[in-house]
């Protein structure tokens, strides 16, 4: 079978684009040939597949010119039609495509009648910010069913009238012409959860199935060890937790606290260590490569997961079950159908600091719970995050579609 992936970007920049190349190389290792289509950009990857590109767009430089480019994009449409009458997919699986890509590539690819699958990576199908948090870094769900107008008076878009405007634009563009309803013909989503968001918000469950995602579990297979210290690595930002894991760490006489990660809450973070003298405690390891994080991944007593925002199905949860260490997850988005409360870790109310501490506070403190999620978490990996099983399912998603019968 020949695969189109879509995905905006293509260099390792999220969650979206592990997923994109990884799934690319499960596909080609069960004999399929794969192609690409994304943005031009100085750190796109070189495959060794057919790759089409258009021209990048920078949401925060564009000209004004480009603003209706990111709902609509004759140029994109163009360049995908030009992409299939070359490969000639027998189906197109797409990621992340909105705004720098634009529906315009939907378009083009009903028009020549090949199926389209879209893994649902976040909720911006829902929400024109993305995140569904406000711009107080609150969750809010006012733009369910269509009333995207609630984006622009609370200037949900990184505080911006103009971006939100383009983002609720964008949002009734999208639901007027039935993108997600009727041109896609089958939705992914990663996580139960924004399976049942999608659902709420007026997609058929019929053509909606939550897969969580894999991982490469020969990657993973290292030997652990236990030098004390909580682990948190991601973005440092308000949605990821991080000021509320802090906080919830401040509390605590004992243990160290290593964050990986870079965001435009380090200084808030390096402000508050100060602030409770913290220097000796809490160790900020900048960004780290892949190798680099499973090393210290494989040395913690357990890493937390900390988000305020729904999240979908974190890699950071997965590769860390994979490694075989435990969790402290919050109790949100698609997080606790990972963190298998007292199995794998532990999940806590995720806006609860008092909480987060009394059980980063019970982990360090127990050494036989902390080997006995261990070895769940491990166990638990194997048997449900493994590719080959998502091959299978993904496959016959595939397979069903080709047919027609959807």
């Amino acid at each position: 079978m020949k695969v189109l992936l879509v995905n905006k970007f293509h260099y390792l920049k999220g969650g979206s684009e592990k997923y994109y190349f990884e799934l690319a190389e499960l596909l080609k290792e069960h004999g399929h040939e794969v192609a690409f289509f994304s943005m031009e950009d100085q750190k796109n990857i070189i495959t060794g597949d057919k790759e089409y590109f258009v021209e990048k767009i920078d949401l925060n430089t564009g000209s004004k010119l480009k603003a209706l480019d990111v709902i609509y994009s004759k140029t994109n449409y163009k360049k995908m039609k030009e992409a299939l009458e070359d490969f000639k997919p027998d189906i197109v699986h797409v990621n992340n495509f909105q705004r720098q890509l634009s529906a315009s590539i939907i378009k083009a690819i009903k028009e020549k009648n090949i199926p389209i699958v879209f893994t649902a990576h976040d909720v911006q199908a829902i929400c024109p910010a993305i995140t569904m948090m406000d711009n107080d870094k609150k969750i809010c769900e006012k733009c369910m069913h269509g009333k995207y107008l609630n984006c622009v008076k609370k200037k949900c878009n990184k505080g911006s009238t103009l971006k939100s405007l383009i983002g609720a634009l964008e949002g009734y563009y999208y639901r007027i012409n039935k993108i997600y309803t009727k041109k896609i013909d089958f939705i992914i989503t990663p996580s139960e959860f924004y399976k049942v968001k999608l659902i709420e918000d007026g997609v058929s469950g019929e053509k909606i199935e939550a897969l969580h995602n894999f991982v490469e579990l020969s990657k993973y297979d290292i030997k652990t060890s236990d030098e004390g210290y909580a682990l948190y690595f991601g973005r440092l930002s308000k949605e990821k937790g991080i000021l509320n894991l802090i906080n919830a760490f401040s509390m605590l006489k004992n243990g160290k606290l290593y964050i990986a990660g870079e965001g435009p809450e380090k200084e808030n973070i390096e402000n508050i260590i100060k602030k409770n003298n913290m220097q000796e405690k809490v160790k900020l390891l900048g960004f780290l490569n892949s190798d680099e994080m499973k090393e210290h991944i494989r040395k913690c007593k357990f890493v937390v997961v900390p988000s305020i925002w729904y999240e979908n199905c974190p890699y950071s949860v997965m590769e860390t079950l994979a490694i075989g260490k435990p969790v402290i997850g919050a109790d949100i988005g698609g997080i606790p159908e990972l963190v298998k409360n007292n199995e794998c870790g532990l999940t806590y109310d995720y806006d609860n600091i008092t909480e987060l501490s009394e059980k980063m506070k019970r982990m360090f403190e127990d050494k036989e719970l902390i080997e006995r999620f261990g070895k769940n978490a491990k166990k638990l990996a194997t048997n449900l995050y493994g590719k080959e099983l998502y091959y299978k399912k993904i496959a016959n998603i595939y397979d069903k579609l080709v047919k027609g019968d959807k």
